[in-house]
């Protein structure tokens, strides 16, 4: 008897929590099948559009070399970031990804010499991964944002007005022109 009641007890419990948890989105508007409003210009968008019709939907290791930025411990420093790009409209989680690694400041005569790949291998390590899987702002439902820690490992943290900037900035800037003129 004891063991029926129990159950049942749980069984209720167990409803009522579903049910407010369901509630609870769709008192906020978050609903689960309501789609995120997305634009024509909004970068990741294009992006996925360019790769979907001229590279029938998958990129492979590519490599662009990206901006310049101040070393935070060391502002006299500068180090300049390098993107590989993989993307695969199939995923249904992480359709592009973006790896960056940094370099110290090359000069024209390194930037013509090297390759953006051999930029890349040359750093070693990944300081950055974006993780994005549907278009629209990063941040998103399936967004996921590591950063290197001071042990060396990559680490998932929060995503931020400066993550996100960041992120529109790399595809605008520089991967969305690098892969137009190729």
């Amino acid at each position: 008897m004891r063991i029926k009641i129990f159950a049942v007890l749980m069984v209720a419990t167990l409803f009522s929590a579903l049910s407010a948890g369901g509630m609870a989105g769709k008192e906020k508007g978050q609903g689960k099948d309501q789609p995120l409003a997305v634009t024509e210009n909004d970068p990741t968008y294009r992006l996925f559009q360019l790769l979907d019709t001229t590279r029938g939907g998958k990129l492979t290791d590519f490599y662009v070399v990206a901006d310049l930025y101040k070393n935070p411990q060391n502002p006299q420093e500068e180090f300049q970031r390098v993107a590989r790009v993989v993307y695969d409209k199939d995923h249904a989680f992480g359709k592009l990804t973006l790896y960056l690694r940094s370099v110290a400041k090359m000069d024209p005569a390194q930037m013509s010499t090297y390759s953006p790949k051999e930029i890349y291998e040359f750093a070693e390590s990944d300081m950055e991964k974006y993780t994005k899987t549907d278009p629209g702002p990063f941040g998103g439902k399936g967004d996921v944002y590591f950063h290197v820690t001071d042990i060396g490992a990559l680490s998932m943290v929060p995503i931020t007005e400066e993550v996100q900037r960041t992120y529109e900035m790399l595809l605008t800037q520089y991967i969305l022109p690098a892969l137009g003129k190729k």
